[in-house]
């Protein structure tokens, strides 16, 4: 493994259900490499076959690392993936292999890539009454207000970046604290790595095919007996709090929201939105290189 290799790793993201398992996998046949997993469904313990997770042939084929972290509706904060993730990069790195951060979960894709303030959401209504001023005045005069409160944050932010203007407007709000001043006080982190994405996005038919397919197999696989088991263990509370499309849609059937066909639907519909809206983040990511199949994407990262 040469410097660069070390300096400037591979993220291999996209969508749910494009194939960025079965690429790595793939890629782990030429290279010697270790997973970083950057997926906020497959970070839940019990949760199995509903979120995907790899088998245990595929685990036994290359290590996987930032799985089964937290129990059902426990809280995991981007902040604390970086520390996680970065931790499994440099152990990984030391036992001379490849790190390739694979996963889908744009909040931790971007966390890693460009560092995150620990601060919590707070009331959505700070967020809300900043966006009706933002409208009301401007991104000019809302640039200019947060020069007056972090000149150093504002220097960094386009003016027409509306979602990290209002950000670091949020942080002042909630906090008192400049973004600057808590990034001096050590309540900021960024790993200490540059990453290259690679975006699988295969065409939108395809996709949805894909992922309907693919709940009609964790259908057969025993998703249900999952849940059964689940709710048995009385974690249907935790379920809830977890919100992870697959087991949401079975707690409606559970509870006579939906017959057991509507819910199946609903788990493809849902999963089909969630695919969009993960497309939608990927490609605004302007630095990003995107395939629209798994060779493609192979062709570039074994050259």
């Amino acid at each position: 493994m040469d410097a660069a290799d070390q300096n400037r790793l591979k993220v291999i993201c996209g969508p749910t259900a494009s194939g960025k398992t079965s690429a790595a996998l793939k890629l782990s046949r030429h290279k010697q490499i270790e997973i970083v997993s950057a997926d906020s469904r497959q970070i839940i313990k019990q949760l199995e076959i509903g979120t995907a997770k790899p088998t245990r042939e595929e685990r036994e084929q290359v290590a996987f690392h930032l799985l089964d972290l937290i129990e059902p509706g426990e809280r995991y904060s981007a902040f604390k993936f970086i520390e996680d993730a970065s931790t499994a990069i440099k152990d990984i790195l030391n036992r001379g292999r490849l790190p390739v951060i694979v996963g889908g979960t744009g909040l931790y894709l971007k966390a890693l890539s460009q560092g995150v303030v620990e601060v919590e959401r707070g009331d959505s209504r700070v967020r809300e009454k900043l966006e009706s001023e933002l409208d009301e005045l401007g991104t000019e005069q809302m640039h200019r207000r947060l020069s007056e409160i972090d000149p150093d944050e504002a220097e960094k932010i386009h003016p027409n970046n509306k979602q990290r203007l209002v950000r670091a407007l949020e942080i002042y709000e909630l906090t008192g604290k400049s973004k600057s001043e808590i990034v001096a006080s050590g309540e900021y982190r960024k790993a200490e790595f540059e990453f290259d994405f690679h975006c699988l996005i295969p065409p939108r038919e395809l996709l949805y095919e894909r992922i309907n397919k693919r709940v009609d197999r964790m259908i057969e696989a025993g998703l249900v007996e999952e849940f059964h088991g689940l709710i048995e263990r009385g974690m249907s509370d935790r379920l809830r709090k977890a919100n992870v499309i697959g087991y949401q849609e079975l707690l409606d059937w559970r509870d006579g929201k939906a017959d057991f066909e509507e819910a199946v639907n609903m788990i493809k519909q849902n999963s089909r939105r969630y695919a969009k809206r993960q497309i939608t983040w990927f490609r605004g990511q302007t630095d990003a290189q995107f395939y629209p199949n798994e060779q493609a994407l192979l062709d570039v990262l074994l050259q």
